[in-house]
């Protein structure tokens, strides 16, 4: 089943069973999805659809990070319920033992040996992992790879 039609039929399912907090998130992510279809012009492909929830997810957890420093945790609680949800509809995230094998393959290919050549790395391991993995962490874990020295 298509994520599009899942999440119509979550969306009715949330309004049957009156979740108005869940009704509000589906209608958003509904919303989002319509307008990068107006953008394209024709109907998005799944990979396209699974990028809006992606970015999406994003969001949620920028806003996470930003009202656990304002001390908001009424809207930490309501958003990271927001991201479980968005999560149930992404693929499979990439494990960090999985991770650091493909960013370590791309520091051998690459040949960068500073975290000043990170742009290399993520140029190459980002369109691999796309909606499988987080850039913080990918940037992270080959800043991680990047320092250490060598044995």
């Amino acid at each position: 089943m298509s994520l599009l039609k899942r999440i119509d039929e979550d969306l009715i399912k949330a309004l049957k069973n009156h979740e108005s907090d869940k009704v509000t998130m589906f209608r958003g992510l509904k919303s989002d999805i319509k307008y990068k279809q107006i953008d394209k012009g024709e109907e998005l492909t799944e990979e396209e659809v699974a990028a809006v929830l992606t970015f999406n997810a994003k969001k949620r957890r920028d806003s996470i990070e930003q009202f656990q420093a304002g001390g908001r945790q009424d809207l930490v609680d309501k958003e990271t319920a927001e991201l479980e949800v968005i999560k149930e509809y992404l693929p499979e995230q990439l494990s960090d033992e999985k991770l650091r094998e493909i960013i370590a393959q791309a520091i051998e290919k690459t040949g960068a040996d500073s975290p000043a050549k990170m742009g290399l790395i993520m140029k190459e391991v980002m369109p691999e992992i796309k909606g499988k993995a987080d850039g913080k962490i990918v940037n992270k874990i080959a800043t991680e790879l990047l320092s250490k020295p060598e044995e």
